[in-house]
């Protein structure tokens, strides 16, 4: 699709470029704010919708994991869409699949059917799908050495819908008390809306596409539709060293934040922790993830890649030993969740910005898939092995599993960095 079709001109001049990423920039920020509203004001009451449905409190974990996996499923057809067509069909898509299945959700609910609200719980997840890849959407038009900022300031825009989308939950539900729907589905009902309005956003106002005219401004040479697959996006992470650095780093920090935050409440339970407590403890988590990735961005943009890295196994690290050593100090605790959601931003967004440096621009879209759909599936596997652990060995023993997770980043990172160091050794000499 050419700059014509779009109804748009190529932007060439300097400033046309940079009013261009602070429109396209400020879009997707609307589009996350409104998304993680969505995700956050329906998940809130997932697990308890799932118990009153399957009438046992051990299927209500079954709820969020299809979210979960349902996040991951969607990312690759919404990588193929948005390797072929650009980011804006991608994004809506995943929006409108979203809102579909909160639909769905709500029509589970209405008539007791527990497989049907799984299936609802899995089209829901495609939202939060779109809204990872709109982080990758920031980083197409921006110049490398500000494209962990450009991630950054998208991230960051989901703080307001994580805060926000938890507190309209109760109103939510009791929004639709006199229409025959039970009051924990209500949230669903208005995750729907806020995901097509979403959707409308996006399709509204995201042009020109970033992605695609991140191509049509791209070197001849990096232009050939020829490198835009799945598999060409596979090969271009396997044949560079500091592309799989990302694809392990965010891949392995996200599953432990997963794996680690998804028991903390059931932990701080047996430690006599209050249903409010235990919120507070959540709520600065959230904030350690998404408040201050800007913080992250800038680090990142500043230091390098490799050690915004380092900052986020480090920072992993110790939360999992503040968090595992607690035994029963709420607030230990605390401080470990808080820790642990800054060392999952610093790892996401080193990692997506290193990601979108290492492969060659034809390939990024499908590479980026790659890494979404990875992090995704591995964040959902731990998470089920979280309560397996959980049951069998306790919160200090998942801590310590999730900290050696990151073992594989440290040694790919020093691995990268020597590597490098080689390299430039031989060329001066």
């Amino acid at each position: 699709m050419t700059a014509v079709e779009r109804g748009v001109g190529v932007p060439t001049a300097g400033g046309q470029k940079d009013a261009l990423r602070r429109r396209i920039s400020g879009v997707l920020i609307a589009s996350q704010i409104l998304g993680g509203l969505g995700v956050a004001t329906g998940i809130a009451l997932a697990s308890v919708l799932a118990q009153e449905i399957s009438g046992t409190e051990s299927l209500s974990g079954l709820a969020p994991t299809a979210m979960v996996t349902g996040t991951a499923v969607a990312s690759l057809p919404l990588a193929v869409l948005m390797t072929a067509r650009g980011r804006r069909p991608g994004l809506v898509l995943g929006y409108l699949v979203g809102a579909l299945g909160a639909g769905v959700v709500v029509v589970a609910a209405v008539i007791g059917s527990f497989p049907l609200l799984l299936c609802g719980m899995a089209g829901f997840g495609a939202a939060s799908s779109a809204n990872l890849g709109a982080r990758f959407a920031a980083a197409d038009l921006a110049e490398p050495d500000r494209r962990a900022r450009a991630i950054s300031n998208v991230v960051w825009a989901t703080t307001i819908g994580a805060v926000l989308g938890p507190n309209i939950a109760a109103p939510a539900g009791r929004s639709v008390s006199g229409l025959g729907i039970p009051t924990a589905a209500g949230p669903f009902l208005w995750a729907a809306g806020i995901f097509l309005v979403a959707a409308v956003t996006v399709a509204v106002l995201l042009r020109p596409d970033p992605l695609l005219t991140a191509r049509e401004l791209a070197p001849v040479e990096e232009r050939s539709a020829e490198g835009r697959s799945l598999r060409a996006g596979l090969a271009a992470v396997a044949a560079s060293p500091r592309a799989r650095l990302a694809l392990v780093t965010v891949t392995a920090c996200h599953t432990a934040m997963v794996a680690v935050m998804s028991m903390t409440p059931v932990a701080l339970g047996h430690h006599g922790a209050s249903i409010d407590l235990i919120g507070l403890v959540i709520s600065g988590h959230i904030a350690g993830m998404y408040a201050f990735s800007p913080l992250m961005g800038r680090l990142s943009d500043r230091v390098g890649r490799l050690s915004g890295i380092g900052l986020a196994a480090g920072l992993l690290v110790c939360a999992a030993f503040l968090a595992g050593t607690a035994d029963g100090s709420h607030s230990r605790t605390a401080v470990g969740l808080f820790v642990l959601g800054l060392g999952w931003s610093a790892g996401l967004v080193s990692g997506s910005a290193l990601l979108t440096d290492s492969v060659p621009e034809a390939a990024r879209a499908a590479a980026q898939g790659l890494s979404d759909l990875a992090m995704n599936a591995s964040a959902a596997l731990g998470g089920a092995a979280a309560g397996l652990v959980m049951a069998k060995a306790g919160y200090g023993w998942l801590n310590l599993g999730a900290a050696c997770l990151l073992i594989p980043v440290g040694a790919l990172a020093l691995f990268t960095r020597n590597g490098n160091r080689v390299r430039g050794a031989t060329a001066s000499g």
